[in-house]
């Protein structure tokens, strides 16, 4: 297939004065991009480059790809994930990954963790803060430290820092005050899981009368500084994640039977979001034990080397190649798209035997 590449780069944006260090955290680097249009080739599909933005829309109105592989993240709204979906919705163009109602909803955190919840997903206790006067709302007064804040709706652990844990009254308007300010949005404070963080890998899809979602594997993050009921996996330990953590997958912490239930956490989180052909979750253990639900990733990060999701498939034996594969042909199962992988090309360019 002629499948183009919808993408934003770090270098296609200039920073603001004043600007959060992480503004850029969640855009792609053109080695990830080339490394996904190498494994479409070795797929052998015909891959092009179209970009995010305008610059896709443009390509897409002049030669409109068979379909449109999509890791472009959008800029500027809490909706900015759906725009590219949005656009090949409306000109009739297939594409992987989610639809644009499921993205614009996973990057707003508030209404996914509602969203789950009413289908049964476990989540914490959790307040939504548009001001600092609302830290005197009836909604904080019922939630108990340690409490943990970031952005509302940001992506790649933008916000989230060492200190959004926080222990006390003056720590929480402090974290506050500065989401508010630096990502001019409201901040969503919630109750601290103390327990094993977890990021699940799901690829597939469900639909009526048929499903092929399937666990790829899942990934535990352990920290080495800290204790696990004061870990952060935020900015810092993941600009340093080769002295800060150890990431098991299988998980070494946990028996089959917990390990299980993450899976079906996610399974379900996955089913109620209305995601496809790919996403990762990101869970930990609250006080009780249970896993329980913290967020969502949709258009996970696909960096051959550090990519978490391509981690938890290379754990599982896939290469590259194949994580990127699965991706295409689920798309193109479920768009009634004709996608032979590279072997069965292959065998149908030899012929019969």
């Amino acid at each position: 297939m002629d499948v183009g590449i919808a993408f934003d780069l770090r270098s296609d944006f200039t920073l603001d004065a004043g600007a959060p260090i992480d503004r850029l955290e969640e855009y792609d680097s053109e080695k990830t991009v080339q490394a996904i249009a190498r494994a479409l080739a070795e797929n052998g599909h015909e891959p092009r480059l179209m970009g995010g933005g305008r610059r896709f829309l443009e390509a897409a109105l002049a030669r409109p790809p068979e379909l449109v592989f999509n890791i472009a993240e959008g800029w500027g709204t809490r909706s900015r994930e759906a725009h590219v979906p949005a656009v090949c919705e409306m000109l009739g163009i297939p594409f992987t990954h989610s639809d644009p109602l499921a993205l614009a909803l996973t990057l707003d955190k508030p209404l996914t963790k509602r969203v789950a919840a009413s289908f049964g997903v476990p989540v914490a206790p959790f307040a939504v803060v548009e001001t600092l006067d609302d830290l005197r709302g009836a909604a904080l007064a019922s939630l108990s430290y340690p409490l943990f804040v970031k952005p509302a709706a940001e992506g790649s652990s933008m916000g989230v820092r060492k200190s959004s844990r926080v222990l006390d009254r003056r720590a929480l308007e402090s974290e506050v005050e500065r989401c508010l300010h630096d990502y001019k949005q409201p901040a969503l404070v919630e109750t601290f899981l103390p327990g094993i963080e977890f990021t699940v890998g799901v690829v597939g899809n469900s639909r009526p009368g048929t499903s092929s979602l399937e666990v790829i594997g899942v990934m535990e993050i352990e920290p080495l500084k800290v204790r696990p009921e004061e870990f952060v996996y935020g900015l810092e330990t993941k600009r340093d994640y080769e002295v800060e953590v150890e990431y098991h997958v299988p998980p070494k912490s946990v028996t089959a039977q917990k390990r299980r239930e993450v899976e079906q956490v996610a399974l379900a989180a996955f089913r109620a979001l209305g995601c496809r052909d790919v996403a990762r979750f990101d869970m930990r253990l609250d006080e009780r034990g249970v896993p329980t639900f913290m967020e969502v990733n949709p258009l996970p990060g696909l960096s051959p080397v550090s990519g978490d999701i391509v981690i938890i498939s290379r754990a599982r034996g896939w290469s590259y190649e194949k994580l990127i594969g699965t991706i295409v042909s689920e798309a193109a199962s479920r768009q009634g798209l004709a996608c032979a992988s590279a072997p069965d090309r292959r065998a149908l360019a030899r012929g019969p035997v």
